[in-house]
């Protein structure tokens, strides 16, 4: 109870401000909430205006481009209509991503084949990245609770696994193996590493949340779905150098 819980003259009359362990928590839990719908509608911009307007102008540039193509660059231009298109796909998904992390709202998960997701985004990042050498292992044929958006969580970490790469022949070696309960995906590349200091920091979890150093929006929404789905993502040093990213997701039997 605070000092001001009977009303006095004294207290009724006097500018000083009542305040409680309880009301200081309130506070706090009011301002990480503030901060991080401000957070959300950042990426709901980026991603509704910014990348959906690009990629809907290239994928009508790229159709117009049909009959001035010859039959040897139609596999390519198929290949630019096919990734422009799921860009736009994505941009949708992304938009109930969103809503879904509103206040009051669960995301919905549900039984997903890991290996089928995993291996459809590696194949995509081979196709944007031809530089880059991807090394996968052995992918257990395993369900996780998770939904659609699992790809997107995976891309993320591909990608930045060779744009942050200081190698003239980035690789990344993906592996994946199961616990009790549970399957660990490893996505480990041979770039400069990651400080332990900023490991917390990059996902975004820092108390600056998206303006925190090293922080960026692909990681955020990497840390944001794993915890969606009630999993969890780290960093480790790789061998012989470089920066490896775990993610651990519940398996579903």
């Amino acid at each position: 109870m605070t000092s001001c819980s009977a009303r006095s003259s004294s207290c009724s009359s006097s500018p000083v401000r009542c305040t409680s362990p309880l009301g200081d928590e309130l506070d706090a839990s009011e301002r990480s909430l503030a901060r991080r719908n401000e957070e959300l509608l950042l990426v709901n911009r980026i991603v509704r205006h910014d990348i959906r307007n690009d990629m809907a102008v290239a994928n009508g540039w790229a159709g117009e481009l049909r009959e001035h193509v010859d039959e040897a660059g139609e596999p390519m231009l198929e290949r630019v209509l096919r990734t422009t298109q799921h860009t736009i796909d994505l941009t949708e998904t992304l938009r109930d991503f969103v809503e879904a992390l509103k206040p009051g709202t669960e995301a919905d998960l549900e039984p997903t084949l890991l290996s089928e997701h995993l291996r459809e985004t590696i194949e995509s990042c081979r196709e944007t990245y031809p530089h880059a050498a991807f090394e996968v292992g052995e992918i257990p044929e395993v369900r996780v609770e998770a939904n659609a958006l699992l790809g997107t969580g995976f891309r993320n970490l591909l990608n930045n696994a060779v744009q942050h790469n200081d190698t003239d022949e980035p690789r990344v070696d993906v592996s994946a193996q199961t616990t009790d309960g549970s399957v660990r995906v490893r996505i480990a590349d041979n770039g400069p590493g990651l400080p332990e200091k900023r490991r917390e920091a990059v996902f975004g979890r820092a108390e600056r949340g998206l303006n925190s150093g090293g922080s960026g929006v692909g990681l955020y929404l990497v840390d944001t779905l794993v915890r969606q789905y009630a999993g969890d993502v780290w960093v480790e040093d790789a061998e012989p150098r470089g920066a490896a990213f775990v993610v651990e997701l519940n398996r579903v039997e």
